[in-house]
């Protein structure tokens, strides 16, 4: 989880922060210089796709923690939880690495490129067009697959050992007691749906824009049309996912707001600890 909040995070700075808000708010920084907005641009899509695929790992180690008892002792372990993050990171690095030589500038100003366009071969050359679909499928339409059916195999699972628990504890005849074992796998499971379920609603509108305007060859550049429009709302909820999961977190996991508040605290504990030797 700390990994999907980091994620979420370097989305924020490099692809709204650093990319749109630089773009629209401060055209002549030195962040709209040819090169630097090229590899802004790449960092910004490497962190949505490991923010998209940290929270597949997340459902599929939800999964394993309540369906695979036996992978269980195996998988979900410290050296898991450090290795599985850095393995899709670095393998996501390198495969946005391509998006740096996609970008064209817009003007050349004192030998100087201006502005990050999408090269017109980019949609027509087979090599870039086989890459935009790879990364697609990659980025968006595996992972949806793979949240629903995981999703789904953990609630069947749940179901089923909530029926035969209660049966066996009584409460089938109506006898109310305790279980806490299945208190716990109903926090992990509202955990888990609220973070897969937000992820899918607010990534399902880009992926439907992204499916029809591939399918039907629209390449629309009129900012007014409909569709044109439907699209760029897609992308705004899409990065407004990264928002929501660091807010579910918070909400939902008291150890992640503990660690959150112990973070901010620290800077000023150590800012009044100094002051103290100092006066001391």
């Amino acid at each position: 989880m700390v990994a999907m909040a980091t994620a979420d995070l370097l989305v924020i700075i490099t692809d709204v922060i650093m990319w749109r808000i630089s773009y629209y708010y401060f055209p002549e920084s030195f962040l709209n210089i040819t090169p630097v907005c090229s590899v802004v641009a790449a960092l910004g899509y490497g962190a949505s796709d490991c923010s998209v695929w940290f929270t597949v790992a997340f459902s599929f180690d939800r999964f394993v923690a309540i369906r695979c008892q036996k992978l269980k002792t195996k998988y979900c372990t410290e050296k898991t939880a450090a290795v599985v993050p850095a393995t899709i990171c670095i393998l996501l690095c390198l495969e946005n690495i391509p998006f740096c030589f996609s970008f064209e500038p817009g003007a050349i100003i004192d030998n100087v490129p201006w502005g990050c366009y999408v090269m017109s071969s980019y949609y027509t050359e087979p090599g870039w067009v086989g890459f935009d679909w790879f990364d697609t499928v990659l980025t968006q339409f595996l992972p949806f697959i793979l949240i629903l059916l995981l999703n789904a195999l953990t609630v069947m699972h749940i179901l089923v050992a909530s029926r035969v628990r209660k049966g066996l504890r009584g409460q089938s005849k109506g006898v109310n007691r305790s279980d806490t074992e299945m208190e716990s796998r109903r926090k992990s499971v509202i955990l888990l749906f609220t973070i897969s379920g937000s992820f899918i609603l607010l990534w399902l509108m880009y992926v439907i824009y992204f499916s029809i305007s591939n399918i039907t060859g629209i390449n629309l550049e009129d900012d007014t049309h409909p569709f044109y429009i439907y699209g760029h709302i897609g992308m705004m909820l899409q990065l407004l996912s990264c928002c929501t999961n660091t807010f579910i977190y918070g909400v939902t996991q008291s150890k992640f707001r503990e660690q959150l508040k112990n973070a901010m605290k620290y800077p000023l504990e150590s800012i009044i600890q100094l002051i103290k030797k100092q006066n001391n």
